[in-house]
């Protein structure tokens, strides 16, 4: 036997000698009893099976993601619990709570020894998943304050904490008093994700404050408007001196003004691009180690009204852009999640509005729509984020037999379908579709989409593959020329081939 096998079932019978007494009262419950309140697994990853007894129906709700239990309920009379673990490089333990006639009992498992490296954060990134690490470090961001995600540095690197536990495992980020500027000794297994090196669930060894607070500031939205002006930090310090750094991507419009004992004063230039921000560090010293703390700053900017494809290239961060498109599709109605597309592209909505809004509105596929938002991204994706709804021009889906009743009007649109039975015009699109009944309507005009001008309506019947016998379906407005009625506006929204 492997001496780490040897290690692993020494620190499993220690354990179950220890806490059998503690547990024993749960052992026995009368509604269900276990055959063991602990199980321990190899290192190298395998399964364990243990006896449920129980008089009536009982669940194990949750298990952590490392841990496989199967089954996870089951009803009155004995059951054959089995609880699965991959391979470790560091042991682990959890605690599952199997509940039965408002009861609950405990079971305690242990996967090997835990062994935990002191290392620095570029050790950490260059080091292997699942190993765990202690690293003590400057908070520099604070992420979520529910599951306690923030951003560890020190003088080698940056990693993410992704989730803070207490003593018990849960999820109580109040209880730490941790803030930016804070040094911490933290404790967790190390997870890649997306190229994100994290230490998942990381428990707090170590906080030592920070000398350095903001204490106060001015505006205290630190917000500044676009023509720009004076922001003003007071700062709380038990340091020698205060030190500033300005961020490079902030040098050209924020500058110190001066620095007057704890109190420091910046202008901030006028914007004349989108929104911007940036977030400035003060630090002081005790002669031994350095301590920092930062503010955010956030001035308003223009907003830059574009068509999809320039939104799409643009890079990710806090501009506000202004796009104009039909709703395509909508993926999320609750939450307002939609596609948009012009004539030059077509752009993922992340949420328009708080959830609910989006109902409220009562906007639908086909709305010509005007939102604003930034640049986002998910997963290598472009996405507008933080959208906000500014107009709408509703669209009416009506049969070609409708259309044709309908009143000339440019501020009213329709969506209209039907069969292509003759193209006029290839270059502009000009063409005829009908209803199969004998109802036929002129399309003046078929554009890739809305704001196509010049030469970005031409072509576009060929580009998009769009022939005689296709079934088109079109927005626009309903007006007459020489007698003949005619859908006008030209914009394109889908079409099915023929074959």
């Amino acid at each position: 036997m492997k001496i780490k096998n040897i290690l692993v079932s020494l620190v499993a019978t220690l354990a179950l000698a220890a806490g059998c007494n503690q547990l024993e009262p749960d052992h026995y419950l009368s509604e269900v009893k276990v055959s063991s309140s602990f199980v321990a697994l190899n290192m190298d990853g395998g399964s364990t099976s243990i006896t449920v007894d129980a008089t009536e129906g009982w669940s194990i709700p949750t298990a952590p993601d490392w841990l496989t239990i199967s089954p996870t309920s089951g009803g009155a009379g004995s059951a054959n619990v089995t609880f699965s673990a991959g391979k470790t490089l560091d042991g682990r333990t959890a605690t599952v709570v199997i509940n039965c006639g408002g009861k609950t009992q405990n079971i305690n498992i242990i996967q090997g020894l835990a062994v935990v490296s002191p290392a620095t954060c570029a050790e950490v990134i260059a080091g292997p998943d699942s190993k765990t690490y202690r690293v003590t470090g400057i908070c520099t961001r604070i992420a979520n304050t529910n599951y306690g995600n923030w951003y560890l540095q020190d003088a080698t690197g940056e990693i993410y904490i992704y989730g803070t536990v207490d003593a018990t495992g849960k999820y109580n980020w109040a209880s730490f008093g941790i803030e930016v500027g804070d040094e911490v000794t933290v404790e967790g297994p190390k997870t890649t994700y997306s190229g994100t090196v994290e230490l998942v669930d990381a428990s707090v060894i170590k906080v030592n404050k920070s000398l350095i607070k903001v204490a106060e500031i001015d505006p205290e939205s630190a917000e500044l408007p676009i023509e720009g002006g004076v922001f003003t930090v007071k700062l709380s310090n038990k340091g020698t001196g205060v030190y500033v750094d300005v961020p490079e991507d902030a040098a050209s419009w924020l500058s110190i003004s001066s620095i007057a004992g704890n109190t420091v004063k910046f202008n901030v230039a006028p914007n004349e691009g989108g929104d911007r921000a940036t977030t400035i560090v003060f630090k002081t010293t005790d002669g031994k180690k350095q301590y920092s703390t930062e503010q955010a700053i956030s001035q308003k900017g223009a907003i830059i009204a574009c068509p999809i494809a320039d939104f799409l290239a643009a890079e990710v961060g806090n501009t506000q852009y202004r796009l104009t498109g039909i709703i395509t599709s909508v993926a999320n109605a609750s939450y307002g999640n939609v596609y948009i597309r012009d004539w030059s592209g077509e752009a993922y909505v992340y949420g328009i509005g708080a959830k609910g809004d989006f109902e409220k509105l009562g906007l639908k596929p086909g709305d010509i729509v005007t939102l604003v938002g930034k640049r986002g991204e998910y997963k290598g994706s472009a996405q507008m984020t933080g959208a906000q709804f500014e107009d709408v021009i509703p669209v009416t889906e009506v049969s070609i037999a409708d259309f044709l009743t309908k009143e000339d009007s440019k501020d009213v649109y329709y969506m209209v379908s039907g069969v292509i039975d003759e193209i006029a015009n290839d270059t502009y699109g000009n063409l005829y579709i009908n209803d199969g009944a004998g109802n036929r309507l002129y399309v003046y005009g078929c554009y890739p989409g809305y704001g196509a001008s010049g030469d970005n309506r031409k072509g576009f019947l060929a580009e998009a593959g769009i022939a005689v016998g296709d079934q088109l379906t079109m927005i626009g407005y309903k007006d007459t020329y020489k007698g003949t009625i005619e859908l006008c506006g030209g914009i394109y929204f889908s079409h099915v081939p023929a074959n």
